[in-house]
């Protein structure tokens, strides 16, 4: 056994983030002779593919994530740091924490704190746009879609109605098409029969995308395929559709205005702001631009992998940018981890081979398409594959027994048991999420009405014709 001085004598890797990227580097040093420090402001591991299942209140929130500290608890070598990177200091190999707090020196250091969302130049629309990054965002947006119900459930006016029982998706991709389908689900099969005064079944679901097809990157058949089972879930698609603004209840787009208590911002993912300040060539992104072995130019020990990272060489992947999804990001940690070793041992470092396993999206209840190495799937089959898939990488056998059990009762039922709301409505407004109140537990004298501004526009547009109806599900 190691003496405490050969202990600390041991090289020391700093990996900031454990996403998917950051906990499989963590991971596949066990048993290496080096000191692990793994840093995440979080204190958990988080399955991103199935947020929007937590947005859609089909799994709770501990269904999806697990401790990072329970995960590595059998490592020796790992030691595990809830904390805020402020700064690298890169000469000196320091991570400064918490805005001094703390520094950890490394002898090695590897990116992995993951991406951002990307409003395209409009960050004021996050106010009134929620994005789908983290576990907060999907409670949010639960809470909110189903405070929109229950005020429609009280509400007389049938244009404000309307309003609070439209949801707008923006963004066509796998997050935005998942998203789309679920919340259509959601409306006309869970929530058909809990209430008296409002029809949920008549929900608009209304699905945006700029470009001239859902699902982009993949082949036109399965995308043809994946429209046309959306409209048939009752979800409105407009494709070829640009929004030129977003304001708490609107969204104004190319094709007219929607009245929307709810707008969920699916359309775009940059890197990390923390990337900004390394003094390294980013992309448009901010994705800091890697060399071909993962490298930082310039940088012998510091490693970038994920969404932090711009990897687009022409040994790979046909000279194209990987993309950001867990599959390479898990191949780099791998990759990252082994040139590490390679550098420890004294010899070169090699360039990363990216292995494409194939993408697919689901739809909804028993639809989704898939493209493996050209072979396509859709429909019942690709979704029996994509809840295989999505089961197996799960973290915890814990989450993916209770995962299994809640998609078995649900396919059955239509039932979602995560329906709670859990913040007061003062704090589930469109406007503002009151975050300072919330910390300090303070209830204002007089909270506002949750959605008061949408009753405000819907009032202030009453009579006006917007240019063709933004919902039309036919045209």
């Amino acid at each position: 056994m190691d003496t405490t001085a050969q202990v600390a004598a041991l090289p020391h890797v700093v990996i900031i983030g454990a996403g998917f990227g950051g906990l499989q580097a963590a991971k596949a040093f066990r048993k290496k002779r080096v000191r692990v420090t793994i840093i995440d402001r979080t204190n958990h591991h988080l399955f991103q593919p199935l947020l929007y299942q937590v947005a859609t209140a089909g799994l709770s929130p501990a269904e999806i994530a697990a401790p990072v500290r329970a995960i590595l608890r059998g490592q020796k070598n790992a030691t595990v740091l809830m904390g805020m990177v402020t700064k690298i200091d890169m000469g000196a190999r320091q991570v400064i924490l918490d805005h001094g707090h703390r520094k950890v020196t490394y002898d090695y250091l590897i990116l992995a704190a993951g991406g951002s969302t990307s409003y395209f130049g409009h960050d004021d629309w996050a106010a009134v746009a929620t994005g789908l990054k983290t576990l907060d965002e999907a409670t949010l947006i639960r809470e909110k879609v189903l405070m929109a119900f229950e005020m429609a459930e009280k509400e007389v006016d049938p244009q404000l109605r309307e309003a609070l029982m439209t949801v707008v998706v923006v963004g066509g991709g796998p997050t935005g098409v998942e998203m789309a389908g679920a919340m259509a689900e959601l409306a006309r099969f869970t929530l058909i029969k809990d209430f008296r005064n409002i029809h949920p079944e008549s929900a608009k679901v209304i699905l945006i995308e700029a470009g001239d097809r859902l699902l982009g990157v993949y082949t036109e058949d399965l995308t043809s395929y994946t429209e046309e089972k959306l409209r048939k879930m009752g979800v409105y698609v407009r494709v070829n559709t640009r929004v030129t603004n977003i304001d708490a209840g609107v969204v104004e787009t190319s094709g007219g205005v929607i009245h929307a208590a709810n707008t969920i911002w699916a359309a775009g993912v940059a890197g990390n702001p923390l990337a900004k300040d390394l003094g390294v060539p980013t992309d448009r992104g901010s994705r800091v631009i890697v060399d071909a072995d993962l490298r930082l130019p310039g940088q012998e020990r510091v490693y970038a992998i994920g969404d932090f990272a711009h990897y687009e060489h022409p040994h790979t992947y046909g000279g194209k940018m990987i993309p950001g999804l867990s599959p390479p990001a898990i191949q780099q940690g791998d990759h990252a981890v082994k040139n590490i070793l390679l550098q420890m041992a004294g010899k070169p470092t090699e360039k990363f081979q990216y292995s494409d396993l194939g993408s697919m999206a689901t739809i909804g209840r028993s639809a989704a398409v898939a493209d493996v190495h050209g072979f396509h799937m859709k429909g019942f089959i690709a979704w029996m594959a994509w809840l295989f898939i999505h089961l197996i990488k799960l973290v915890s056998f814990q989450s993916r027994v209770v995962v299994l059990m809640r998609w078995a009762y649900s396919y059955f039922t239509w039932s979602r048991g995560s329906r709670l709301i859990m913040r007061s409505p003062a704090e589930v407004v469109a406007d503002t999420r009151l975050a300072a109140d919330v910390e300090l537990g303070i209830e204002p004298p007089e909270a506002p009405v949750p959605f008061e501004s949408l009753r405000e526009v819907v009032k202030e547009d009453e009579g006006v014709a917007w240019p063709g109806p933004p919902w039309s599900s036919t045209s």
